[in-house]
């Protein structure tokens, strides 16, 4: 047998297998040692790719249904996402990508992954023959434009690289990515008209000016025959984007033109600051030529763009570029290493993948960014400065995640919430592009700096942490309402005529947390303050009804409207009904079953809230994958069902969490019932599958579930391993029957982050029935 995981082991089997049989004097009499080198080398590069954990990454998945991702390459966290757009229009095509399109309208160097909103998709390119036309054309017309028609049996994804065939002009185009560079090689057919478009503002028809966000201003500069910069000034989702670029084609173009603002075609202009709106430039290709076309970017400037360019990639070599972007993903995903199904390590190595594709970086190589408020360059506290922080979606698993696979990461990205605080004077909610989208409810940034404060992530300035989740969690900023929460200890719906009971449930976690640290620290005032009003989800819960309720300034229940648990009612819910957020209390579960009558009624209750009907009243807003009232598509569900651990029936959440991983994950397009949200979904699968999840994010605690998967190892960061275990694994046997610790037989649900930085081993035994006496 081939030892597997050492290639040094495999070489000396060979040649002790050539020694026991006496052949290696005959072999080597009568075949050049050149090809035994070669045989050998072939041999240990097919053994590695057969070990490489990229292979199963598919980002196919959730590019169909509602996950909104996207199939193109990015480096982790990085700064360019370089994919093919198929059109930007409906709420399924927020990444620009939906898997049902057929034709392909071009490639763009920034996504959003998984978002319910859209925005960027900066920079379009597109390779044509012929005539140049400078408009996309309608997704139902695709032969009205320069889009083209593709097929997926001609379009192939990997992590760190994407090709596609274009039907209409048999175009080979091929992407790949650096942090801050796209790289494109485009393989053309014989030509004279060998085009390749470069459209900032992606409109698809002429009377569609300006179709996608509010463009100020577009500026193209031909600066010799292989290099072109320029910049984009826009407001979308996120206000004062500054996209900045540089264009070098491995190959000198021998024509191009422009666009200009009235619309009319202006050849051969060079001279900076003349305003275009899009631009070609022309080839005369041979059959077969590949022309490779590297894209820079900047949020600062075009010099960061050609810094970023020249530090990244001052050569043409794609296949290097996408080695290296390869290697990457490779060395992220192996930092936990399952044995599984092969189906099922599509989905998990999949999700490891989406749930690394933000945060991204936005400063350049040099670390300098652009305060968007205060309009001032600055260098990033850490290494780098980050933004696209989903933090109302990510704060629950997907931060947590990070803590254990990217610590100096989780640093990077605490120090830029410190940057945005010096900058703005509060913490961000849901940046994008360095501005603040105001996106979303509460200031979960605080979950964040405490996790990974008590998990003792260095790196970043304690006190100036504390001082950023103070100040944001008793100052009112643009769009904050804390002084009312903290005048009334709750939201009143006569106040806050938005999601008030929403708010006052997530605040109340928020400021649980903030005085966590304020206890650790030493500032006790501070935490008895916010000790107090951690427990405001006490005065929003009605008894008679037995839900979270809107609540009036008067101490009434708002009875403006007949109450109805299953109806959409944005003014007191965030996404959701009142069956999803009667669970949110993550920092005191006891305290809600205690509110709720004991650990039976909360129990039966819970278990109700899986089996009533699946039906909504009112309209119905990004609410999805639904088991009864559960709704694991949106982020307030997914720590629910691990919520019967804390009643004394943990088999329930056995039971629940296999049916929410067999029924809302697989391996397909459509392999996410919801938005991914910049890697949530996939944080929560990720944990699940191997039986471990941070109900409360904040605390240091992860909840066990029931582990879906034969082993996990996972590499701590600190020279350590920690390895999860799991005896009798069959697709049915969901029950836990036992747990060790390192050899020690526990009876609690669940394990420490410091339990696991020390390194060892969980072992949960599971069985086809449930174990009743677990955990009471």
């Amino acid at each position: 047998m081939i030892p597997k995981n050492r290639s040094e082991d495999v070489i000396l089997f060979i040649f002790r297998v050539f020694n026991s049989t006496n052949l290696l004097n005959s072999v080597m009499r009568r075949i050049n040692l050149i090809l035994i080198l070669t045989v050998i080398s072939s041999l240990l590069t097919a053994i590695c790719q057969a070990q490489a954990l990229i292979q199963y990454v598919n980002p196919f998945i959730g590019t169909d249904g509602h996950g909104h991702t996207y199939p193109g390459p990015s480096v982790p966290f990085g700064m360019v996402q370089l994919s093919p757009d198929t059109d930007y229009d409906g709420w399924d095509r927020c990444s620009g990508y939906d898997y049902s399109d057929s034709s392909i309208l071009g490639f763009t160097h920034t996504h959003l992954s998984g978002t319910g909103v859209r925005d960027l998709n900066d920079l379009l390119l597109m390779p044509t023959l012929g005539e140049v036309e400078w408009y996309a054309g309608k997704r139902d017309e695709p032969n009205g434009g320069y889009r083209s028609p593709f097929s997926h049996k001609n379009e192939n994804a990997a992590a760190g690289y994407y090709s596609v065939l274009l039907d209409d002009f048999k175009i080979k185009a091929e992407l790949t990515t650096t942090a801050h560079v796209g790289v494109h090689r485009y393989t053309f057919p014989a030509s004279k008209e060998a085009n390749i478009i470069i459209d900032p503002i992606q409109e698809t028809t002429k009377d569609a000016f300006w179709n996608f966000g509010d463009v100020n201003d577009v500026e193209i500069n031909i600066l010799n025959d292989s290099t072109i910069e320029g910049v984009k000034h826009s407001t979308g989702w996120a206000s004062r984007q500054n996209f900045y670029f540089v264009i070098q084609f491995s190959k000198a173009f021998i024509d191009y033109g422009m666009l200009g603002w009235e619309r009319d075609l202006i050849h051969k202009v060079r001279v900076k600051n003349e305003k275009q709106t899009k631009a070609f430039v022309r080839f005369n290709t041979k059959e077969g030529e590949s022309i490779v076309v590297k894209v820079a970017v900047s949020s600062v400037s075009k010099e960061g763009a050609m810094m970023n360019l020249l530090a990244e990639v001052p050569h043409f070599d794609f296949d290097k570029v996408k080695k290296q972007c390869q290697d990457l993903w490779e060395k992220q995903l192996s930092k936990i290493k399952i044995e599984t199904t092969e189906a099922q390590k599509q989905t998990f190595y999949t999700a490891m993948y989406h749930s690394c594709l933000a945060p991204n970086v936005i400063s350049d190589v040099n670390g300098k960014y652009v305060d968007t408020y205060n309009h001032r360059v600055k260098k990033a506290s850490g290494t780098g400065y980050y933004s696209t922080f989903s933090l109302w979606d990510t704060f629950r698993a997907a931060n947590p995640l990070y803590t254990i696979t990217n610590p100096d990461k989780t640093a990077d990205f605490i120090n830029s919430f410190i940057d945005f605080h010096e900058d703005r004077g509060f913490l961000p909610f849901w940046p994008l592009w360095g501005s603040e989208t105001y996106c979303m409810i509460g200031n979960h940034a605080v979950p964040v700096i405490v996790d990974a404060y008590f998990k003792g992530i260095k790196g970043f300035d304690v006190e100036k942490a504390y001082k950023a989740i103070y100040s944001s969690s008793t100052k009112p900023a643009y769009k904050s309402e804390v002084d009312v929460f903290h005048q009334y200890d709750y939201f009143p719906s006569d106040k806050i005529r938005i999601e008030s009971v929403s708010k006052t449930l997530e605040h109340a976690y928020n400021d649980w947390c903030v005085a966590q640290m304020a206890k650790a620290l030493g500032k006790t005032d501070d935490y008895n303050f916010f000790s107090k009003s951690a427990q405001a989800y006490k005065n929003v819960y009605d008894a008679q009804t037995g839900f979270m309720r809107g609540k009036k300034s008067d101490g009434s229940w708002d009875n403006s409207k007949p109450f109805n648990a299953y109806k959409f009612e944005p003014t007191l819910y965030t996404e959701a009904t009142a069956w999803q957020y009667l669970w949110y209390v993550p920092q005191d579960v006891d305290g809600l079953i205690s509110l709720m009558g004991g650990k039976e009624k909360f129990s039966s209750k819970l278990d109700t809230l899986f089996k009533v009907s699946s039906k909504f009243e009112g309209e119905r807003s990004d609410i999805s994958g639904l088991i009864g009232q559960y709704a694991h598509g949106n982020e307030p569900s997914h720590h629910i069902a691990y919520l019967f651990n804390y009643a004394g029936k943990p088999w329930l959440t056995q039971f629940y969490l296999d049916k929410i991983m067999k029924t809302q994950y697989n391996n397909s397009p459509s392999g996410l019932c919801g938005n991914e949200d910049c890697g949530q979904m996939s944080a929560w699968y990720i944990f699940s599958l191997m039986g471990i999840y941070p109900v409360n994010p904040a605390n240091g605690i992860y909840d066990i579930g029931s582990p879906r998967m034969k082993s996990a190892k996972i590499d701590m960061g600190n020279g350590k391993v920690f390895s999860i275990n799991t005896k009798n694994y069959t697709s049915d046997n969901c029950y836990v029957q036992s747990i060790k610790l390192n050899g020690i037989t526990q009876n609690r649900l669940s394990i420490t982050h410091q339990d696991m930085l020390k390194g060892g081993t969980l072992e949960i035994a599971l069985g086809p029935k449930a174990n009743m006496k677990l955990g009471r």
